[in-house]
């Protein structure tokens, strides 16, 4: 008899590995960003203060390095983009500092701010300067908050087990990044499926003058037909449907209850069950 225990989740084609970024503060260099992303099949979750916008006018001066971009620049940049645009607070503050009502405006005045204008759910979030505290967390699940991304560095591929804690794999400075790069994409034998979760803020390459690092990462992590590149909320969304699947005592029969195909490993070979529909296993 099959057990649960032989039943492993795979992403979208079967897929077992996956990749997504994470960057902060709406901050021009998104734009660079952006398009290095694009040119190499990634996608990434940007993460705004809607309260910090640029005014329309500003200039600058030289050797600012980190530039909030305008209203018009973020809407320009981000809206139908394929990326992910989440909330990172109105104003950037440190939520654990502040009395409730405050915490609780700061996050849904967020959400509204970027829902109203780029016409979609926004349901992620980053910390500001990664910091909360259990107090926090629990306003966040109020606040309809999916997953909230901490700056807390695994080193490992493993997914999430808290999704409102959710710790990233590495910075972009990490001295490992390619090393562990280099270690997902020759990953064999490995029984789970695998995310490997980068994140930054794009002016800090500007600031050390290193655009390269983010270069090369995209090179060589992209284009592969073995990994799905995927936004922070589309990962969320698809684990989340798949720990909806039901299965009968013997793990013999599934179905699929939510709205997408999802596909998993069972007993070596790959399955896949589309929306609605029963599956039932050979005996």
């Amino acid at each position: 008899m099959a057990t649960m225990s032989s039943i492993l989740m795979r992403f979208p084609q079967g897929k077992q590995k996956a990749v997504t970024l994470s960057y902060d503060d709406g901050v021009e260099q998104d734009i660079r960003l952006l398009k290095i992303f694009k040119d190499n099949g990634l996608k990434a979750t940007f993460n705004i203060n809607s309260g910090l916008y640029a005014d329309e006018d500003t200039v600058y001066p030289s050797g600012q390095i980190h530039r909030r971009m305008t209203k018009s620049q973020a809407l320009e940049l981000y809206k139908n983009s394929g990326m992910e645009v989440a909330v990172h607070t109105l104003t950037h503050t440190h939520l654990e500092e502040l009395p409730t009502s405050a915490c609780i405006s700061e996050v849904l005045q967020d959400r509204m701010n970027l829902e109203k204008d780029f016409g979609n759910l926004v349901r992620g979030m980053a910390y500001p300067y990664g910091t909360y505290n259990d107090d926090v967390v629990d306003i966040l699940k109020h606040c309809g908050i999916a997953y909230a991304r901490t700056t807390v560095s695994t080193g490992k591929f493993d997914m999430p087990t808290d999704w409102l804690k959710l710790c990233p794999t590495c910075h972009h400075k990490d001295a490992r990044l390619m090393g562990l790069a280099n270690d997902f994409v020759n990953a064999r034998r490995v029984r789970k499926a695998m995310l490997f979760y980068v994140w930054g803020h794009s002016y800090e390459f500007e600031q050390y003058e290193n655009w390269e690092v983010i270069e090369n990462f995209s090179q060589f992590i992209g284009g592969r037909d073995d990994i799905w590149y995927a936004t922070n909320i589309e990962i969320y969304d698809y684990v989340s449907c798949y720990k909806r699947l039901v299965y009968s005592a013997d793990a013999k029969t599934v179905y699929n209850p939510t709205l997408i195909t999802l596909y998993f490993k069972y007993n070596d070979k790959v399955f896949s069950v589309e929306p609605n529909q029963t599956l039932k296993f050979a005996e």
